[in-house]
């Protein structure tokens, strides 16, 4: 059974820095891609960035520049470093990830984390 556990989260000031860690476990094949979204109230969720399973990263237009993406693929972890947070980074964090079926003909599988809460305040 997929797992995806979400931390480092908390109440920070404007402009500070946070670790975003998501540890994945469960699958025999690995995580083809592990992306971190977030939701802020009334707002939909959005991609901040993702990577996949070769290194590829991507990142939501907000973000660039100032947030990291990275992974081990070892240990199943991807972790967002945030730099220069803002007020408007404020939301729930959610890690995803993604699990290739064998069969090719058949969708990769996503599965959720139950995210953990950014805060930028001063």
């Amino acid at each position: 059974q997929v797992q995806v556990v979400e931390s480092g989260g908390g109440l920070v000031q404007p402009g500070d820095s946070l670790r975003l860690s998501c540890a994945a476990s469960g699958s025999t094949v690995g995580f083809s891609f592990m992306g971190w979204y977030r939701q802020a109230p009334g707002k939909q969720r959005e991609l901040v960035a993702g990577i996949t399973s070769g290194g590829g990263t991507n990142y939501g237009d907000s973000v660039s520049g100032r947030f990291t993406i990275s992974r081990d693929n070892g240990k199943n972890t991807a972790y967002l470093q945030m730099n220069s947070l803002k007020p408007e980074d404020t939301a729930l964090y959610l890690c995803s990830v993604k699990v290739e079926d064998p069969d090719v003909s058949i969708a990769p599988k996503r599965y959720w984390g139950q995210g953990t809460q950014v805060t930028v305040s001063s």
